[in-house]
């Protein structure tokens, strides 16, 4: 069974058109990001996730975000300039989207909806607020801010089972 979240269109940060669905049925950890927030440095322990888990089926996605404190001021080409240069990024990102309000990117209605928080399904607290979605779409999980990326690991190995 196809689920919806998985059909929804993203752009990748080169501009390309894909669904989380063309990532072949694996584990999707999404993170709304943003390069000169307080939690910036978990681009390392993304990236580190990634290195860790892609063989086994988790691919790690980064949607860059300016809604919280405007710390994502750059265009595509200086975010992914500067994750490759200071956090040697290569999981896949996306371009900048609103994860919040009346422009919310579909995808994020979807997780809110799918995953409350601690504003409930209206909204995101703030940059690298992590969703960990299951292979099929049917499970979702999310994490707060300030839940560093190695701090999931147990639920990803769970979820990778």
């Amino acid at each position: 069974m196809s689920d919806k979240i998985l059909d929804i269109p993203v752009t990748t940060i080169k501009g390309e058109q894909k669904t989380l669905g063309d990532f072949g049925g694996k584990a999707l950890l999404v993170v709304n990001t943003a390069s000169k927030c307080g939690f910036t440095p978990q681009y390392k322990g993304l990236e580190e996730l990634w290195q860790q888990y892609r063989e086994r089926g988790l691919v790690v996605l980064g949607f860059p975000c300016n809604q919280f404190g405007k710390q994502e001021p750059g265009d595509e080409g200086a975010i992914s300039e500067f994750c490759e240069l200071n956090f040697g990024v290569s999981f896949p990102l996306f371009k900048k989207i609103d994860v919040n309000g009346a422009q919310a990117h579909p995808l994020y209605v979807q997780l809110k909806k799918r995953a409350p928080g601690l504003l409930g399904s209206q909204g995101i607290k703030w940059n690298f607020t992590k969703f960990l979605i299951s292979h099929d779409g049917q499970r979702i999980k999310r994490f707060a801010p300030t839940t560093k990326p190695e701090e999931i690991t147990a639920e990803i190995e769970a979820l990778l089972k």
